[in-house]
């Protein structure tokens, strides 16, 4: 049970969660992914339309709405999509004086523990009560870093966060990966940042890198990830990488 965070937008959050989570499902794991993020990037770029009115994770958070019924399969085999709606851009709102508001996606993914070999959620890009219910539902949270100059800013308010939430809702919470995303070979500065964040986070930092790809910008236009759209570019290649690591074991407690 992962959830994949990050405050500062635009750094290929959803990306890595939708080709991650592809790969996975590719070399035979059984992968859901939970779109929590109310622009619903997640779920069209897995094919899915986020306005067909099916069960949501809108519907589960704050409507009784049953985590299995929200549950579609996509276009990659062992690879299912719990979908999210622009509904959910009320929901931070919403869950305010919700009993137990912080709990709604635990007790919900808890009605389909050992479906699934690994379960993405891909959280909004702040820290209000969707991202905390991310948080306590989670076991791991993996973290993309984009190779540039700004990679480090808002981190420490997650990291703050992931303190916060494993002190008062969930103690097994750990950041446990990091993944270096938009890495340019061309640029000094890519490397520098590379470099700067392995020194800080050690081995949390995955190995594989995941180059700037324009094969990896145009997949979600076809609503697929990369290694349908393009199985033979860099972006699809290194995913896949990515995917072999942390099957192996790069998450403490995952497969």
């Amino acid at each position: 049970m992962i959830a994949v965070a990050n405050q500062k937008g635009g750094v290929g959050k959803t990306t890595t969660t939708v080709n991650l989570a592809a790969c996975l499902a590719e070399i035979g794991q059984r992968v859901l992914v939970v779109d929590l993020d109310p622009q619903a990037n997640a779920t069209t770029g897995l094919g899915i339309d986020p306005y067909s009115g099916a069960v949501s994770t809108y519907d589960v958070l704050l409507q009784n709405g049953s985590m299995s019924d929200s549950i579609v399969a996509t276009q990659v085999d062992n690879l299912w999509v719990s979908p999210s709606t622009l509904d959910l851009a009320g929901a931070e709102i919403e869950l305010v004086p919700a009993f137990s508001r912080e709990r709604r996606l635990d007790s919900a993914l808890c009605t389909v523990d050992g479906d699934f070999d690994y379960v993405f959620v891909d959280c909004p890009p702040s820290l209000g009560l969707l991202t905390v219910n991310a948080l306590a539902a989670a076991r791991e949270v993996m973290v993309p870093i984009q190779c540039e100059y700004y990679a480090l800013e808002g981190l420490g308010q997650l990291m703050r966060n992931v303190d916060l939430v494993r002190s008062s809702l969930n103690r097994e919470l750990e950041i446990s990966l990091i993944v270096l995303v938009m890495f340019d070979g061309r640029t000094k500065l890519s490397a520098q940042v590379a470099t700067e964040i392995r020194s800080y986070f050690g081995d949390k930092v995955c190995h594989q890198v995941i180059p700037r790809n324009i094969r990896l910008a145009e997949a979600p236009s076809f609503g697929a990830p990369v290694i349908v759209t393009h199985p033979n570019s860099r972006g699809a290649l290194a995913y896949r990488e990515l995917a072999k690591e942390v099957a192996n074991g790069a998450f403490a407690g995952a497969g």
